[in-house]
């Protein structure tokens, strides 16, 4: 069981940046493949970026390609999605889910989800 607590959401300017946090409980943190996703009001969830357990493969959304950055640290079960150049359009609640061992940017095959966190991104 891996249970995943998201922190770091907030309201900002378009332009500015966030760096989204997300705990993680368990021993074997380092056996999971993490991903983040979004979902806005009235839009279906979607992959935003992702990390396998051994900290590559990395894979981004193109929407988001050359302005966030997934990482993670193992020693402190803790995986990061630093996000610049915010644009409005990436207003959303930001999910990260865990997936053991089997790199995926399918939502629907990870394991673990966290309650999400809220991003809001001002014109």
């Amino acid at each position: 069981q891996v249970q995943l607590v998201e922190s770091g959401g907030g309201l900002v300017q378009a332009g500015g940046s966030l760096r989204l946090s997300c705990a993680a409980s368990g021993r074997t943190f380092s056996s999971y493949d993490m991903g983040w996703f979004r979902q806005a009001p009235g839009k279906e969830r979607e992959f935003v970026a992702g990390i396998s357990w051994s900290g590559g493969p990395i894979a981004y959304a193109d929407s988001v390609t050359g302005r966030f950055t997934i990482s993670r640290d193992n020693a402190k079960n803790t995986v990061y999605l630093r996000m610049n150049s915010l644009k409005p359009e990436d207003t959303a609640v930001y999910y990260c889910a865990a997936r053991w061992k089997s790199f995926t940017t399918l939502g629907d095959e990870y394991d673990y989800w966290g309650r999400g966190t809220q991003v809001t991104v001002s014109s």
